[in-house]
């Protein structure tokens, strides 16, 4: 079993996908089951195929991912991020492409931390001055 596979890792929010790429008839499997099961919302699968949509790739490669952490949408995007990644591994000209397109850039946004004396990261506790 010589076939090429082609693997990366994406991260959004608390979310993290190890994705593999290999040649076939351009299935997606996540978590061990199809993309319409596992991601409901067609908005999300429209996200998630966007880098393999723009590099002409749909329908000739398979997609496995494997995601973990945060929820729904943190998952697509870090999903979307590992294609992204793995795309540039298998072809380093689909770079240019991709990274016009913002998906090979890691979202830093996180949930701020909640601080100790507060209610929340910035909420404060009701002042009473009586």
């Amino acid at each position: 079993m010589a076939e090429n596979v082609y693997s990366a890792v994406g991260r959004r929010k608390t979310s993290v996908a190890r994705v593999r790429l290999v040649k076939g008839p351009g299935e997606i499997t996540v978590n061990k089951k199809a993309v319409d099961a596992y991601f409901p919302m067609e908005t999300l699968r429209a996200d998630l195929k966007r880098p393999l949509e723009l590099t002409k790739t749909l329908g000739s490669l398979n997609v496995y991912a494997s995601v973990n952490g945060g929820g729904v949408n943190g998952q697509a995007f870090a999903v979307r991020h590992g294609i992204s990644r793995a795309l540039v591994e298998m072809d380093p000209n689909l770079r240019g492409v991709l990274k016009k397109a913002g998906l090979l850039t890691r979202d830093p946004r996180m949930k701020e931390r909640k601080k100790y004396g507060q209610r929340g990261a910035r909420a404060r506790f009701q002042f009473s001055k009586r």
